[in-house]
């Protein structure tokens, strides 16, 4: 049979998942009366809600006698230390844009690692049933990225197909309004090579991907450069500089069927599959026969550019919600992350009570905190930090990213000054069609921790915001903070509405009456710079005389809750997040009053 590998590529939202859906129907993957779940590919709960690809995924179809294993990419930049290495396991690329809003930052970092690895991508215009479609536009874009990527002269002559994921069609005319994806199976098959693989030499595989199984312990995936593998087979792990990570046996292949992994016997060059049997092997490691002892070259992983500490939870209410509240469950499960996450990097400190927990965006640190939230943990989570680093000439270097903005012309003066504040540089401007200016910057990713819920707001949620890393730069100085200062509980108890509703007038209130609060925990947003201590227990003082007017009923305006990203980035320094399965609060790092005057004359000091 022969084979095929690809990988689709497309911004957030272009529509892939979508698109892999329907393939798998029209290819017969499923049966008709077969209930598969929409989206199929994004299988973790975390990917529905946001409806965002977190992890790649392989996946196999079939179609007139060819294989097809596509292989499902990220489209956000924070996970991108996987795309690198996915795609040098596919020798062509479905590059899938949106007909109204273009080729975006995000599908620019993929297709630029696709085009460095000369592979040449077939156009898809997605969603040309779209009433604001700018085919013609949108297929000039594409055409300035490659450009601009130095796309070859046989990369620049890719072939286009106009398709409506949803509704299931693809046609190579702009006019193609029904159909099938016939057309786009035809291109699939006439326009990606066969992988160039030798089936006669010794077994060599690549390990691009990495997950656990309770049953069969890692399942390493990646495609097989030579030779064949067969079950039980003795193999072997090599590092990048052909060093022996360990020997085993092969002692499961799983083949991609569909979104099934299947056991199989045997496979050979060309194909990608999953082994199970070894215990230390991870990604950019080389499988081979014993007697191989020259690693095959692996892509190297982006480095982390953000930390944050991930604590025990030390406040009055630790345990209350959470049935995984000490350091060794929260180490074994950050080093458990670290081994299948290559992206993370996780460091113990000295107390061994807290770990830095570096990573490539504040998005990929919020996913893990957030699936450790659901899995019962109970954390305390510090302002993330960007990671500095040492420049040639002796100096301090931190990481810029480019930031593309889409923003109605209205709020562009506000944005571009929000952006100077944050020591951000103008690069491009211009209009966007529609009333809309794009606007790019190259910006610290300091200034930007944060910014995204502000940004919003100033836009009246109408903006659309792409951040890519981009380099490290000479280091910009001190980047103003937040400017308001906080309320700060004095008390422990159930907050009293008697005592809100006096505090309203003083800031923003983030807590209800009859909620629980503690000592040195923040309860809301002062309206002034400075941290301002309240009693939020304070209630009425009960006399046997008659007020002359009958008591005004309390009206509280609802209070402000932070989601988890939003929460981490809004708090200061000398302030923490405390994460439990069912509450997000936010604290003083020191509880005690008399702590935090010692600790801030310190800092002073």
């Amino acid at each position: 049979m022969s084979l095929r590998n690809i990988a689709i590529i497309a911004h957030v939202d272009h529509g892939k998942t979508t698109l892999v859906d329907q393939l798998f129907r029209q290819s017969g993957t499923f049966r008709d009366n077969q209930r598969v779940a929409e989206r199929a590919m994004d299988s973790n709960d975390l990917e529905k809600e946001r409806g965002i690809t977190i992890l790649a995924k392989c996946t196999s179809i079939e179609w007139h006698g060819t294989r097809i294993n596509i292989v499902d990419t990220p489209g956000h930049a924070d996970f991108g230390g996987e795309v690198e290495r996915i795609l040098s396991m596919v020798d062509g690329v479905i590059l899938l844009v949106d007909s109204s809003e273009g080729a975006m930052p995000q599908t620019k970092f993929v297709t630029g690692k696709a085009l460095a690895l000369g592979l040449r991508p077939i156009v898809v215009v997605n969603k040309v049933d779209r009433p604001d479609q700018r085919i013609q536009e949108v297929l000039d874009e594409v055409f300035d990225l490659f450009v601009s990527l130095d796309a070859s002269d046989d990369q620049l002559d890719f072939p286009v197909l106009y398709a409506s994921g949803r509704n299931g069609y693809a046609g190579l005319d702009a006019d193609a309004r029904s159909g099938d994806l016939t057309p786009m199976f035809e291109t699939i098959v006439n326009h990606v090579p066969e992988p160039v693989a030798d089936r006669d030499g010794p077994f060599k595989f690549l390990v691009t991907l990495l997950d656990r199984d309770n049953f069969v312990g890692r399942i390493l995936t990646g495609r097989i450069a030579s030779g064949t593998l067969k079950m039980n087979m003795p193999i072997q792990a090599l590092d990048s500089d052909g060093k022996v990570v360990e020997a085993g046996r092969a002692t499961k292949i799983l083949a991609f069927r569909g979104l099934e992994r299947v056991p199989v016997e045997e496979a050979h060059a060309g194909d990608i599959i999953s082994i199970a049997g070894l215990t230390d092997a991870t990604v950019a490691n080389t499988i081979a026969d014993p007697a191989v002892t020259e690693p095959l070259a692996a892509q190297p992983i982006d480095p982390p550019t953000l930390s944050m500490r991930f604590a025990v939870n030390d406040s009055p209410f630790a345990g209350r919600e959470g049935s995984k509240v000490t350091s060794r469950m929260i180490r074994d499960r950050l080093f458990r992350e670290a081994e299948s996450n290559v992206a993370i990097r996780v460091t113990e400190s000295d107390d061994k009570d807290s770990f830095e927990v570096a990573g490539r965006g504040e998005l990929q640190l919020g996913v893990l905190i957030e699936t450790m939230r659901r899995e019962g943990f109970e954390l305390s989570i510090s302002r993330p930090k960007v990671i500095l680093r040492e420049g040639e000439g002796g100096g301090r270097e931190e990481p810029y990213e480019t930031v593309v903005i889409d923003v109605d012309e209205e709020h562009s003066g506000t944005v571009v000054e929000k952006m100077a504040m944050r020591k951000a540089e103008l690069t491009d401007m211009r209009p966007s069609g529609g009333g809309k200016t794009r606007i790019t910057f190259s910006a610290p990713s300091r200034g930007l921790i944060g910014y995204h819920g502000e940004f919003l707001s100033d836009t009246r949620g109408t903006g659309i915001m792409n951040r890519l890393f981009e380099k490290y730069g000479p280091y910009k100085g001190q980047i103003a903070g937040r400017p308001n200062g906080v309320l700060i509980s004095n008390s422990t108890g159930e907050a009293v509405g008697y005592a809100l509703g006096y505090l309203e007038e003083r800031g923003i209130l983030m807590v209800s009456p009859g909620e629980p609060v503690y000592e040195g925990m923040v309860i809301g947003e002062n309206a002034k710079s400075d941290d301002l201590e309240v009693n939020p227990l304070k209630s009425k003082q009960l006399t046997n005389f008659r007020a002359s007017g009958k008591d005004d009923a309390l009206r509280l305006t609802p209070p402000k809750r932070l989601t988890l990203e939003q929460a981490i980035a809004y708090i200061d320094d000398d302030e923490l997040v405390e994460v439990t399965p069912k509450s997000i609060r936010l604290r003083k790092l020191h509880l005690d009053p008399h702590e935090r005057k010692r600790a801030s004359r310190r800092a002073a000091a």
